[in-house]
């Protein structure tokens, strides 16, 4: 199937991306909800909670729901379906997100670094940004309870390509093994780190028994797509630059 481009390289609302959608299915990406604090390197990997309840609120209003991601392979456009995935495992997603997704009736699909539970983002503090809270088994339990899903992220969050066959094995089979044993649930879903992947470890990823593993590639889903590599859109606040301006401007024009 062919798809127009993306009319903006990021999602921050609907109105520039709502016929882009009728040409497949959006899985959008997410991190971190709330404010941000002092020192943070990485602003768009934080929505505030009042953009987030925005987006789901005009999603549902338009029609769209949100069903759980085992879903995300057999969707059809004209279904209206839009799939929220939050990656890493950070608490204030729980803390922010829960009430905005139970009051429209969507489900959320959490990607988890499994041998992070209950600490913090070592892979980012080790790079200078600030430190965040990482949902504890307890905490994750809640998640699930609440009628969301999970899934894994690897066990440490490495560049899975610049890591030996071996080791990127370990980060893709151990992480699956070790968040069932832990929470008694089949995990058939799968995120690389940084959207970093070759066609190695797309191969790891399908001999560990994954279902289904998403990208960060700012693509829609489409009938056919290959399920290791499924396309995502980064969803965060709109920026601001003349340059970001002039394009959601020329968006609107040509995609309302």
């Amino acid at each position: 199937m062919k798809v127009p481009p993306q009319p903006l390289p990021t999602y921050s609302g609907l109105t520039p991306f709502r016929n882009w959608f009728r040409h497949g299915t959006p899985v959008l990406m997410y991190h971190k909800l709330g404010p941000r604090p002092p020192g943070v390197r990485l602003k768009g990997l934080y929505v505030g909670e009042r953009l987030f309840r925005k987006q789901i609120r005009e999603l549902a209003e338009a029609g769209f729901s949100g069903p759980n991601y085992d879903q995300v392979i057999s969707t059809r456009p004209e279904q209206k379906q839009v799939f929220i995935t939050f990656d890493d495992g950070f608490e204030n997603v729980l803390r922010h997100g829960l009430k905005p997704l139970a009051d429209h009736g969507f489900k959320a699909m959490q990607f988890l670094v499994a041998d992070q539970l209950g600490r913090t983002n070592d892979w980012e503090t080790c790079e200078g940004e600030a430190e965040e809270r990482l949902m504890d088994t307890e905490q994750i339990r809640d998640w699930i309870a609440a009628g969301h899903e999970i899934g894994a992220h690897t066990l440490t969050h490495p560049r899975l390509t610049r890591v030996s066959e071996s080791q990127a094995r370990e980060e893709i089979a151990a992480s699956k093994r070790k968040l069932e044993d832990l929470f008694g649930r089949p995990i058939r879903h799968f995120c690389y780190p940084y959207g970093d992947h070759n066609d190695r470890t797309v191969e790891l990823v399908r001999d560990a028994g994954y279902e289904t593993a998403c990208l960060v590639s700012g693509g829609l889903v489409v009938p056919g797509a290959d399920p290791l590599r499924l396309n995502r859109i980064m969803a965060r606040y709109a920026s601001r630059s003349p340059k970001s301006l002039l394009r959601q401007l020329k968006a609107r024009w040509n995609w309302a």
